[in-house]
């Protein structure tokens, strides 16, 4: 039974109130946001009349992003922890509805910025040193210029922007609100009522029957509303079109990737790598089904293999392991790591109505916050590092960097949160005192491989495959989604698995889907992260260093050169293929392993 939220201890909960403490202060930054904005169209046509103007501006509207930042993540941080309190739904829509004014007031500025070419910029900033610290910002904005339309138009774009954004609520409350799996029976035969927060636990279940009957309940629900999302998720696709087509992009693709200046090769590239070693997958689901004695269904690849002594890992030795673990990135590192403990950094376990799923997120310079399902397993502490690693990135980006550079890129985003899992995965590996265990480990981390590169790349190439569709006029409809999604699913899963019918309904409830072109960040983030850490591991020389300088970096240079510094070539094969020959080697280890048990 899942507890309300005021059922849970205190000390198990982040402390919000380090954004903002009370209805008082919430006000307050409001009305500041809102008079920096009225500032901010009192200099219209003026902006980049000299560089003082342009400096003053610039102060301006910083301050104002920052406390909008502050508005924005309290709000939702208040809703995520309990979707089906009034206030903090009263937050959120306080906070969608100002950004949607900031956004109108606003919608001038870029083009006004961009009326002038980019040499004048340049001169403007040799003129006035306190201009410096904006240059990178400055040259991010003017790469727009030829995408950037007239001021009036640019504010009708304004307000079509304040009227999308529906689908992806829609979807958000459908997912996380109104959901409704039903019942199944657990190992012990009770009847339970299966939640998003609690599927994964009995997707891993030993029981067979617990997890078919998880994943046809997960199915059958999406299964009978799969016209309603398909037309939802059609609304994100048109957004997409009408974004990119209005700015001149030549596909959503290209405009999704502009602002990280990668070009559409590398995604093109990861998908085309990762065929080319799909035969990797195939040999791990033979030898999973060779240990499991069985010809495994889709309900079948998360049971765990092996037998691990650490059956129940309580939430505090967790954060011991973790210390341990991830020792290789220096003391410096653990005691930073250990604030996140003491200094309400986390909110530990479920409660009723809170948004499901882990992630971070936080404010400029107050501390970072992660968002748990905590079931005291192995899995909860790979999360825990996952999440900390993106955490310890946004702590040490915002003391090293100024506001405007302080926020790494998406692209990057992966990356230390995988680093971090990957040296858990090595810590419990080099732990293990029996072959069981072992096999454990070393599953686990084939299992982050297939669900963080080749399952986030499946994702990767199905929205590809939907959005070309649309522009080559093709009618996208539920019955076309659920068949491309099937298809790519016996491409990736090959014939080793059963790969069941239901699954075609599966991509109705991946949120990432909202998100255009995101996910492919997963699969290279894992793979920077492997060739990073297998460095790190190897004590190859100036690689913790190297890597520690990345966590500083912030937003300040474009993500491929900042991977550069840190030693990674993303955009390089040799790198792709780098990682792909650490995977085949524990690979090898594992089957080595399997072949001594079933014997």
């Amino acid at each position: 039974m899942e507890k309300n939220r005021c059922d849970i201890d205190a000390k198990y909960k982040w402390h919000i109130e380090d954004i903002i403490s009370n209805d008082e202060e919430y006000e307050r930054v409001y009305t500041e946001v809102k008079m920096l904005a009225n500032k901010i169209v009192a200099m219209k046509g003026s902006i980049v009349e000299n560089n003082k103007n342009l400096q003053i501006y610039l102060d301006i509207a910083t301050r104002c992003d920052y406390l909008l930042e502050k508005i924005y993540v309290y709000s939702y941080l208040y809703y995520y922890q309990d979707m089906f309190d009034e206030l903090g739904l009263k937050y959120k829509n306080k906070a969608d509805k100002l950004i949607e004014e900031i956004n109108v007031l606003t919608s001038f500025v870029r083009s006004e910025l961009l009326s002038i070419p980019y040499a004048k910029v340049l001169e403007y900033i040799k003129e006035n040193k306190d201009l410096e610290k904006y240059s990178f910002t400055l040259e991010k904005i003017f790469r727009y210029q030829k995408y950037t339309l007239s001021t009036e138009e640019e504010k009708i774009i304004a307000e079509a922007n304040n009227a999308f954004g529906t689908p992806d609520e829609v979807f958000s409350n459908f997912d996380n609100v109104d959901i409704d799996l039903g019942f199944i029976k657990d190992e012990n035969n009770n009847k339970v009522k299966l939640t998003n927060s609690n599927y994964t636990k009995y997707m891993s279940s030993t029981n067979r029957s617990v997890r078919k009957h998880a994943f046809n309940n997960m199915y059958k629900y999406f299964g009978s509303f799969i016209n309603t999302i398909g037309a939802t998720y059609k609304g994100v696709i048109k957004e997409d079109f009408f974004a990119s087509r209005i700015r001149n992009f030549n596909s959503p693709l290209e405009q999704s990737l502009y602002s990280d200046n990668i070009n559409v090769s590398v995604y093109n590239t990861l998908i085309e790598e990762v065929h080319r070693f799909m035969p990797l997958m195939y040999r791990y689901f033979k030898v999973r089904n060779k240990y499991l004695g069985i010809k495994s269904h889709l309900y079948d690849i998360y049971v765990d293999l092996g037998i691990s002594n650490e059956d129940k890992i309580p939430y505090e030795k967790g954060i011991n392991i973790l210390k341990e673990a991830l020792l290789p990135l220096g003391e410096n590192y653990v005691n930073d790591l250990s604030k996140a403990f003491s200094d309400g950094w986390i909110d530990v376990y479920n409660n009723k109505y809170k948004r499901s799923g882990a992630y971070q997120w936080g404010v400029y310079k107050t501390h970072p916050f992660v968002s748990l399902n905590y079931e005291d397993n192995y899995d909860s502490v790979a999360t825990l590092g996952h999440e900390l690693g993106h955490a310890m990135h946004s702590y040490y980006s915002d003391n090293a960097n100024n506001y405007n550079m302080a926020q790494y890129p998406i692209f990057l985003a992966e990356i230390a949160s995988t680093v971090n899992e990957v040296l858990i995965d090595d810590y419990f590996y080099k732990k293990a005192t029996t072959d069981e265990e072992k096999i454990v480990y070393l599953s686990s981390f084939l299992d982050k491989v297939r669900t963080t590169i080749y399952r986030q790349t499946m994702f990767a190439e199905f929205e590809k495959i939907i959005h070309d569709k649309y522009a080559n006029n093709m009618p996208i409809t539920a019955k076309e989604l659920c068949e491309t999604y099937y298809d790519l699913n016996k491409l990736y899963f090959g014939k080793n698995i059963v790969v069941d019918d239901e699954i075609k309904y599966e991509w109705a409830r991946i949120p990432h889907f909202y998100t255009p072109f995101y996910v492919y960040k997963y699969a290279t983030g894992l793979i920077a992260a492997l060739v990073i850490a297998s460095d790190i591991l190897e004590n190859v020389p100036g690689a913790k260093e190297k890597y520690l300088k990345f966590l500083s970096a912030g937003g300040s240079d474009y993500p491929l050169n900042i991977l550069l510094d840190a030693g990674v070539d993303i955009s390089d094969i040799k790198t792709i293929k780098k990682a792909f020959l650490l995977i085949e080697k524990k690979l090898e280890q594992l089957e080595d392993l399997v072949e001594k048990k079933v014997k």
